[in-house]
C-alpha cells in the first residue's frame, strides 16, 4: 500500500480521536446543585461609539437540602452570563435552617424598596409565594411556607431581599434540652495537724 495512503489513516485515526476528546470535554459532570434562571435582561450601555448591548442574567442554585444560593452574570452571549451567574452563586451559598420542612421562625426584612415577610407553615401548606420568593424556597428545600412581599415588583430586588431574610434565620433551640454541665475535680484537701496538748 502507498505510504501516501498510511499517512491519510493515520491523519484520519487522529482526527476522529481528537473530535471525541473535546465532546468528551464538552460533556458537564452532573452538579449536586439544581439550577433555574430566574431573569435574563438585555443591557445596553451608551459609550462613545454608540451603544453596546450586553445580557445580564439572575440564576438560583439549590441542593434542596438546605443549601441556595443566588448569583447574577453579564456577557456578550446569554450562555456565558449564565454561567458566569452560577459561578458567582456557588460562592454566596446560604445555609437555610429548617424544622419540619419550614423555617423556624417568622422574619422580616427590608432590603432596598423591597420589604419580604416569611412566616413558618404547618404540614401539608405549600409554599405559599410568589415570583423570586417561590423558586428560592423550593431550591432551598423548605416545603411549607407563608410569604409576603411588598414594595416593589423586581424580580432581582426581591430575590436579594429573600437570601438576606434566609442567611439572618436562626435554628431554633429543642425545649427542655438543658446544656450538659461539666462537674468540676473535687480537691482534695489536706487533713488538719493534731493539737499537741500544753502541759
Amino acid at each position: 500500500m502507498p505510504k501516501g495512503g498510511q499517512d491519510n489513516n493515520n491523519n484520519k485515526q487522529q482526527g476522529g480521536r481528537n473530535n471525541n476528546q473535546r465532546r468528551n470535554n464538552n460533556r458537564r459532570e452532573p452538579s449536586e446543585y439544581e439550577e433555574e434562571v430566574l431573569q435574563i435582561d438585555r443591557v445596553t450601555r451608551v459609550v462613545k461609539g454608540g451603544r453596546r448591548l450586553r445580557f445580564r442574567a439572575t440564576v438560583v442554585i439549590g441542593n434542596k437540602k438546605g443549601k441556595v444560593g443566588l448569583g447574577i452574570g453579564k456577557s456578550n452571549e446569554v450562555v456565558v452570563a449564565i454561567q458566569k451567574a452560577i459561578r458567582q452563586a456557588k460562592k454566596d451559598m446560604v445555609i437555610v435552617p429548617m424544622q419540619d420542612g419550614t423555617i423556624p421562625h417568622e422574619i422580616k426584612v427590608k432590603f432596598k424598596s423591597a420589604r419580604i415577610l416569611l412566616m413558618p407553615a404547618g404540614k401539608g401548606t405549600g409554599i405559599i409565594a410568589g415570583g423570586a420568593v417561590r423558586r428560592i424556597m423550593e431550591l432551598s428545600g423548605v416545603r411549607n411556607l407563608l410569604s409576603k412581599m411588598l414594595g416593589t415588583s423586581n424580580a432581582i430586588t426581591n430575590a436579594k431581599a429573600t437570601m438576606v431574610a434566609l442567611s439572618k434565620l436562626k435554628a431554633r433551640k429543642v425545649i427542655g434540652q438543658k446544656a450538659p454541665v461539666i462537674a468540676a475535680k473535687a480537691t482534695e484537701t489536706p487533713a488538719p495537724a493534731p493539737v499537741q496538748a500544753t502541759k
